[in-house]
């Protein structure tokens, strides 16, 4: 099934590009999100932690 699938793929031209751009965007997502932990505030995030604890 798979010797199938791996031929039916060799067939198809320019497929090769799909694996690079899924792995793009992948490692862009991770490494955006990774910004954006490092650089977010410490007082938002001491004030998001304090949410559960506050009695309304």
């Amino acid at each position: 099934m798979l010797k199938f699938i791996k031929h039916h793929m060799d067939t198809i031209s320019g497929i090769e590009i799909y694996p690079i751009i899924s792995l793009s965007i992948f490692f862009l997502f991770f490494a955006l999100l990774l910004v954006w932990v490092f650089t977010y505030s410490k007082d938002k995030i001491k004030e998001l932690s304090d949410i559960p604890l506050q009695e309304d």
